[in-house]
């Protein structure tokens, strides 16, 4: 078997920046309380006419890591592509992103594993590459959240949080089978899917013609729902396991770490594992103060900033983690 190694990076993100004193404007809310709680300083949001999609965006993260990789679109063998917010509700974004880049007839797949699903599509792409039945494949996670968030006092405790952009890297084919991808570890927990979800539309659920007959405008299920207390426990418990499990896979120790990326879902999160783990601030890479949670598309966009950043050396182990709806959670380690 072969192992996968990371070979490009690339992210896209808006030009329009939303600092927490532009939400104040709209909604009762603070540039202190949303740091407070959040640690978020700005958001991107695409604005109306600007042409950005979640696939446009995921094409512009996509064209910066084939080249970082040194490759051409006609190398890519497959397209594993994580979203939450396609462009259309189907077909899903993946065959966008072969479309819109003439790409030849490669297959491509969706993950709808929300604030893990870079993680697991990662983890699906890494399967493909070891089995030698594809040698190069491209990953993305591209998010547009502000189009579907309630931007009201009533939503704040939701909107304040989300940004649009995306990430994206080229797993390639490693003949080193200690080098690259060296284990991934996805795991779920149905029973609390509503405390963080979004039902409207749930075509299983809901009837596309009940919905348009209702048309209520105090309908909140049009917009997510979090619990947030709730989340926040769960993901420091899972977040703790998943990191463990990972480097107890590999018979390291937190002390091998040198740069952990987590989901970027609330700075409170990221600060509370770094002290479980007893991390420096060197260790651990966050961006969420500028770009808010963009669920899919935040450990791609975080990864691409600190490896352009310099925060990666060849030979380095980095630790992917993430925790998000559903619940699902996973991580993945790597060597550089």
């Amino acid at each position: 078997m072969y192992n996968s190694k990371i070979s490009g990076l690339g992210y896209y993100v808006p030009n329009n920046i939303v600092t927490n004193d532009d939400l104040s404007k709209i909604m009762d809310t603070s540039d202190d309380w949303i740091k407070e709680r959040t640690g978020i300083h700005q958001r991107r949001w695409i604005e109306k006419n600007s042409g950005d999609t979640t696939s446009i965006m995921g094409v512009k993260a996509a064209e910066m890591a084939i080249k970082n990789a040194g490759i051409t679109k006609d190398d890519i063998d497959f397209i594993v592509f994580a979203t939450l917010s396609p462009d259309y509700f189907f077909p899903g974004g993946g065959v966008m992103i072969q479309d819109m880049m003439n790409m030849g007839t490669i297959g491509a797949l969706d993950v709808r594993n929300q604030c893990s699903g870079f993680i697991y599509a990662l983890s699906t792409a890494d399967q493909f590459i070891k089995t030698g039945m594809y040698k190069n494949i491209l990953v993305i996670g591209s998010e547009t959240h502000s189009h579907g968030l309630d931007k009201t006092t009533r939503g704040r405790g939701v909107s304040v949080i989300f940004g649009d952009g995306a990430g994206a890297v080229v797993l390639s084919r490693e003949e080193n089978n200690s080098k690259g991808i060296l284990s991934t570890h996805l795991h779920s927990e149905g029973k609390h899917a509503k405390e963080l979800s979004l039902i409207s539309p749930g075509l299983g659920t809901r009837w596309v013609t009940d919905i348009v007959e209702d048309n209520d405008p105090n309908d909140e299920s049009y917009y997510p729902y979090m619990n947030g207390q709730f989340v926040f426990k769960n993901a420091v418990v899972r977040f703790y396991e998943v990191i463990n499990e990972a480097l107890n896979k590999n018979n390291l120790t937190k002390k091998n770490i040198k740069l952990l990326v987590p989901h970027q879902a609330n700075l409170r999160i990221s600060q509370f594992i770094q002290r479980k783990f007893q991390l420096s601030d060197n260790q651990v890479y966050n961006n969420i103060m500028k770009y808010g949670n963009t669920t899919a598309a935040s450990i791609p966009i975080a990864l691409a900033e600190a490896h352009q950043d310099g925060h990666i050396k060849k030979n380095d182990i980095i630790l992917l983690a993430a925790f998000g709806s559903g619940f699902t959670w996973g991580s993945a380690l790597i060597r550089w």
